[in-house]
């Protein structure tokens, strides 16, 4: 690595939850430097939720996220000449940004509402357990899972 690693930047909380991680997601979502853009979405989703679940949307969002994180994911690692897919445990900063991630790309891969609907259904179902992205999760722990083997190049 050349140079110094960048530093850690903290984030404000947002203005309505006054939650670090809702302003996270915020910024997550935002394209183009669009923030006020994103806040509406977010906001309106976070709405749709409480409408719809009849509960505060911070835990509906935090539990969507604990369903979506991953705990093991997959890295290839060269070993003498072949390569392999080795398990390691994920960092509660990435398990985050992860979950986030997957939860954004499923909501918008979903057709013919507006994002703040999709995003709305797409929190509502991973806090059940029954989403895209709840799938997607299964998906790297069940690779990881098989691979298991090779936990032991994992320095």
């Amino acid at each position: 690595m050349r140079g110094k690693q960048a530093p850690k930047r903290t984030i404000e909380p947002d203005t309505r939850y006054n939650d670090v991680d809702v302003s996270k997601f915020i910024n997550y979502i935002m394209k183009d430097g669009k923030k006020s853009t994103a806040e509406k979405v977010v906001y309106e989703a976070f709405d749709i939720v409480k409408d719809k679940t009849k509960q505060d949307p911070r835990h509906v969002f935090n539990k969507a996220l604990k369903q979506v994180s991953p705990l093991l994911e997959v890295r290839g690692r060269r070993v003498g000449g072949a390569n392999y897919q080795i398990p390691y445990q994920v960092r509660g900063e990435r398990r985050f940004t992860l979950g986030c991630r997957w939860m954004i790309d499923a909501a918008r891969s979903r057709k013919g509402k507006k994002m703040a609907e999709k995003l709305a259904e797409e929190i509502i179902n991973s806090a059940k357990g029954e989403s895209t992205s709840v799938k997607k999760k299964l998906d790297v722990h069940r690779m990881a899972e098989s691979n298991k083997a090779f936990a032991h190049f994992a320095r």
